[in-house]
């Protein structure tokens, strides 16, 4: 057992390592056969190119502001949501769950001329507001959190919050708000970094290139008569670690969630 989760872990953590690897090499080693295996001397000057030909940093916090941003107003939104559907009684809740779960089913691509109709409209191009508006709800969020609310705050206790004189917001936010972080940690995991690799649809918003993402301003080093496959591998791995950090700061919470949802039941 512990030979195949070691072999898995290898597999999985190869590429980020092969990337790091080719970030450190020049482009005339990267393109050699067989292909180097250990790292090279040349990560910083492939990052200092980087830094020449795009406003790395800059677009860092672009998408920072929009992912953090986006996870936040999401996590809220869908958490409230799925407690309407898992606890509340409404005319046509049925229905209109169905319907949200249609949704799902829907390629993005669809969708893009009509939101970016609306955006223009609003005069939010070039403006991060038109990444993270449309993002702040999503079906499989509200899904993920109905389902889980369901399972996880037992009917009776919201009954009790009620005879106590507890208004229904006030149940969200006290009861279950609290009961259900590891959903939060789950699903902040997954909208992050949704949206930190989101490149489509930023590429059509963000015309003006002070608002470019991340994803939108590494376009920029590939150059369409030269690649240096060192600067762009160079720019990928720097844009990873971020992302890296913050997965390993979820999954701390993720797995302390769990651990005490485990000793209260």
């Amino acid at each position: 057992m512990y030979s195949l989760l070691i072999f898995a872990a290898l597999v999985s953590l190869f590429p980020f390592y092969w990337m790091f690897v080719m970030a450190t090499q020049p482009n005339h080693v990267i393109n050699q056969t067989p292909p180097a295996l250990l790292p090279g001397k040349e990560l910083v000057t492939n990052f200092q190119n980087v830094l020449a030909n795009i406003d790395f940093f800059g677009a860092m916090w672009n998408s920072f502001v929009v992912s953090t941003a986006v996870t936040v107003g999401s996590l809220f939104l869908c958490s409230l949501a799925g407690f309407a559907f898992a606890k509340l009684k409404f005319k046509g809740k049925n229905v209109l769950f169905v319907l949200i779960l249609v949704t799902m089913m829907i390629p993005p691509q669809l969708g893009l001329i009509p939101t970016y109709y609306i955006i223009t409209k609003l005069g939010w191009l070039s403006d991060l507001r038109a990444i993270i508006v449309p993002g702040l709800i999503n079906a499989f969020g509200i899904f993920w959190m109905r389902q889980y609310i369901k399972e996880a705050i037992p009917d009776e206790l919201i009954e009790a919050a009620r005879i106590d004189g507890c208004s229904t917001f006030r149940i969200y936010w006290n009861i279950v708000t609290p009961a259900i972080l590891p959903a939060f940690a789950t699903l902040g995991i997954i909208v992050f970094m949704n949206v930190w690799n989101d490149f489509l649809w930023p590429l059509v918003v963000l015309q003006d290139q002070s608002t470019h993402t991340l994803q939108v301003a590494l376009r920029a080093l590939n150059d369409s008569y030269s690649r240096d496959y060192g600067m762009i591998l160079s720019g990928t791995f720097w844009a990873t670690v971020p992302l890296i950090i913050v997965f390993l700061l979820f999954n701390k919470a993720f797995i302390s969630s769990l651990t005490q949802g485990a000793v209260k039941s």
